[in-house]
């Protein structure tokens, strides 16, 4: 584990965000924090993730130290994932990071552009990434040339 050590950085914010950043890192945990899972149940769960970046973003997870692999010893072969103690004790930062989510959507008069999801209750998801409303001050504004 020394490798990863040095490719993290010493700042400890930018540590957590080195650590839990990706596209679906986030994703992931919420749903291991349910329980273990397996690739094919985590590809249903996020289905516009593809499968490479699920497993390279599982497997940075693992090196890091928050999530467990366990292979089962069975033809075919049956391979879990579940988030360990280190991972779970991210879960009030992602709910917190959803919770910052609605206020930011608020803010921007773009909680229109959030739907509810269907397992997540009143846990929101885009519609469309990184969609703001028209009426959004930051949409209207001019691009820089």
């Amino acid at each position: 584990m020394p490798s990863i050590v040095k490719e993290l950085p010493p700042i400890p914010a930018e540590r957590a965000l080195k650590v839990i950043g990706g596209r679906w890192k986030a994703v992931i945990l919420y749903y291991l924090f349910e329980g273990p899972k397996r690739l094919s149940e985590l590809k249903r769960l996020a289905p516009l993730a593809s499968q490479k970046v699920l497993v390279q973003q599982l497997r940075e997870m693992e090196e890091h130290g928050i999530v467990h692999r366990e292979v089962f010893a069975q033809v075919p072969p049956r391979v879990e994932y579940s988030a360990t103690k280190l991972g779970h004790s991210l879960q009030p930062i992602i709910a917190a990071l959803c919770e910052w989510g609605r206020r930011h959507a608020a803010e921007l008069n773009a909680i229109d552009q959030l739907e509810p999801h269907p397992r997540l209750g009143n846990v929101e998801r885009p519609k469309a990434a990184g969609a703001l409303s028209r009426s959004s001050p930051r949409a209207q504004a001019p691009r820089p040339r």
